[in-house]
């Protein structure tokens, strides 16, 4: 069965998928970006399905392979329209920067959607992921975590689902560890999917919450294991532009930007963007980088894997 799916324009199923490195981390799969992506996704009903999102002329098409009931699409349909923010309108962004030629390319080329997992609870379990380690280890835990603990597809149980807060909150914490080897991190996703799990925490109510920046930030920097990049990056997940996720990568592309490769820190990065206010955020991440530019012509080496 498959569903049409509209999205305000414009919009580029492509440029979604490539706007970060979720696409790549379990249960996302899919041959590449211009073919859209697979998900294997658990419903509330605790029916596991997989679906493969394709681009359509009005949006995307969401192909699955088991019929749904009414109530089941419409979970699948909510589910794809936050992962690729089909509903977002980022018309007053290219309007705030339409003179900047740094960022000339972002309407035509349709940024400012992030692709997002599913869930606000899947999304800051693989930004804790991120942290302290290498893509590699990234892609790594997010597969084991999933393997482990996520429920699998009744017509193959190779593929599963990300583990719910309510399959994770029963985990030992040293299978999570050693086994899944999330080390240190262990701790902080299962005391996360307990808080959930047991009502403590309402973490997908935050995604439609209509708070201040500074009050979500606070609420992110609540969670244990997430720190201020992770906070940042989760806020701009959440449509909040007006911080920029500073991490060792921002040092470089700044540094080489507009300080001659000399070593910059957290202001100068903060005081590249501040004129960009609201949308210091998008800003940065869709910024025409120089860096970017002298990695493909060779004038500076590649970074090591």
């Amino acid at each position: 069965m498959e569903m049409i799916l509209a999205a305000r324009r414009p919009f580029s199923l492509a440029t979604v998928v490539n706007s970060h490195g979720w696409v790549q981390l379990s249960p996302f799969t899919g041959p590449d970006a211009e073919n859209g992506f697979d998900y294997v996704l658990e419903l509330t009903s605790g029916r596991v399905v997989s679906f493969h999102v394709g681009e359509d002329e009005v949006g995307v098409r969401v192909s699955l392979a088991a019929p749904l009931t009414g109530t089941e699409r419409a979970e699948v349909a909510q589910a794809v329209t936050w992962m690729l923010g089909l509903d977002m309108d980022f018309s007053d962004f290219y309007t705030a920067v339409c003179h900047e030629p740094k960022l000339a390319q972002v309407e035509e080329q349709a940024q400012g959607r992030l692709l997002r997992a599913a869930t606000l609870f899947e999304n800051v379990v693989k930004s804790i992921l991120t942290t302290n380690t290498t893509w590699g280890g990234t892609k790594r835990m997010a597969q084991e975590l999933t393997n482990t603990f996520g429920a699998p597809l009744p017509d193959d149980p190779q593929r599963r689902a990300f583990p719910t807060p309510a399959r994770l909150a029963t985990a030992d914490v040293e299978i999570l560890r050693k086994t899944v080897r999330l080390g240190y991190r262990a701790p902080y996703v299962l005391e996360l999917a307990q808080r959930i799990a047991g009502g403590e925490l309402d973490l997908e109510e935050w995604k439609t919450a209509v708070l201040p920046t500074d009050e979500l930030r606070k609420r992110l920097l609540s969670l244990k294991g997430v720190g201020p990049y992770a906070a940042a990056s989760l806020l701009m997940l959440m449509g909040h532009y007006d911080a920029v996720p500073v991490d060792s990568w921002a040092f470089k592309l700044v540094s080489y930007e507009w300080y001659d490769q000399q070593p910059v820190g957290r202001a100068e990065v903060e005081k590249a963007f501040a004129d960009w206010g609201q949308w210091k955020g998008l800003a940065y991440w869709f910024w025409d980088w120089a860096y970017h530019h002298s990695l493909l012509d060779g004038s500076v080496p590649p970074e090591k894997p």
